[in-house]
């Protein structure tokens, strides 16, 4: 059998058979981390390395985490937006910075923030609950972020005329470099929508000391409400 073809995680004719399988599970979900530009999550690992359990994939991801700091290694792994990712130690930030300091980085407005910071606190929510806060039109604002993959359509309101309600995605998540909407700032601790939308930058701009470049948007996250009928494209905003 060739080298191509020898099964990492299945080579029983190595010595050590017990610690060669396991190490070459660890290696193969590494290798899938630094190969994917975007969190990824257990079950999809587990699609890849189907004679493992989630349990079994995360404790090889925690082991990896665990090497990876105590080495003292440039790269670490993070659970973000629901999955794991591989990414560049907060610490070398500034070596990063050097390194891309002729690189673009689109930015979202304060308008935008602001809007958005209300889609995801107050989600599910209508385009007329976001403008009773904002005070203005967002029609422009809201094609903007369906088309970014920041918000998608969660559904139709069971009111008058059957607005459609509007809510977060995964692609939310990691253009802010959250785990869930549960490390959203408290909303207690801010007076003022430009507050909620300046401590959301202050998450973008974390993530992107930290995180790959954002590409397509991945699957998305859904949001609760009562709503009924099937789920909307943006096309139909």
């Amino acid at each position: 059998m060739s080298e191509n073809n020898v099964n990492p995680v299945r080579n029983t004719n190595l010595p050590n058979t017990e610690n060669k399988i396991s190490n070459g599970a660890k290696t193969v979900i590494e290798a899938l981390l630094f190969a994917s530009e975007r969190p990824l999550m257990l079950e999809q690992i587990k699609d890849v390395l189907d004679n493992l359990t989630t349990d079994e994939i995360r404790k090889y991801i925690e082991e990896l985490k665990d090497e990876y700091e105590k080495a003292y290694r440039g790269i670490r792994v993070i659970e973000i937006a629901g999955g794991f990712q591989m990414i560049t130690a907060p610490l070398f930030a500034s070596f990063l910075r050097k390194l891309y300091k002729g690189r673009r980085v689109e930015r979202l407005s304060t308008p935008a923030l602001e809007t958005l910071a209300i889609i995801a606190y107050k989600q599910p929510v209508t385009r007329l609950g976001i403008e009773s806060i904002r005070d203005v039109n967002v029609d422009g604002m809201i094609k903007t972020f369906l088309e970014k993959g920041l918000i998608r359509i969660t559904g139709r309101k069971k009111a008058p005329g059957r607005p459609k309600v509007y809510g977060t995605t995964r692609q939310f998540l990691e253009h802010f470099g959250l785990k869930s909407l549960d490390e959203l700032p408290k909303i207690e601790g801010f007076l003022t929508l430009k507050a909620l939308g300046e401590k959301l930058e202050d998450a973008k701009k974390s993530a992107e000391r930290e995180l790959p470049e954002a590409k397509d948007s991945p699957a998305l996250l859904a949001t609760k409400e009562e709503t009924d009928g099937p789920k909307e494209s943006a096309k139909d905003s």
